[in-house]
């Protein structure tokens, strides 16, 4: 199930990456919506809250780039970029613009 960005909201969420043992689940949280910004690809911010995947890579690292994000059961974004001061944040693209595409 895909869901649009309405359905988005702050809150818990989690990612499925490969660091290096099989894809996992990983906890994440969406911190802030950005629905009208220009940067397509930065259409919300994340936080990695799994204690698992930060004592393993610190937070976001290359690689992590399309990364599925899920929230609520359903897709609805990828993970795009990296703060660069802040590996533990980053953004997301709404699942809806990488469809538009």
């Amino acid at each position: 199930m895909v869901a649009s960005r309405d359905q988005l909201h702050t809150g818990d969420a989690c990612i499925y990456c490969n660091v290096g043992d099989g894809v996992q689940k990983y906890d994440i949280r969406i911190e802030k919506i950005r629905k009208n910004t220009e940067e397509k690809n930065k259409s919300f911010v994340i936080r990695v809250t799994d204690e698992n995947l930060l004592e393993k890579t610190g937070g976001i690292v290359q690689g992590m780039s399309g990364a599925p994000i899920l929230q609520d059961g359903k897709l609805v974004g990828a993970v795009t970029h990296v703060f660069v001061n802040d590996p533990t944040k980053g953004y997301g693209v709404f699942i809806e613009n990488m469809l538009e595409q």
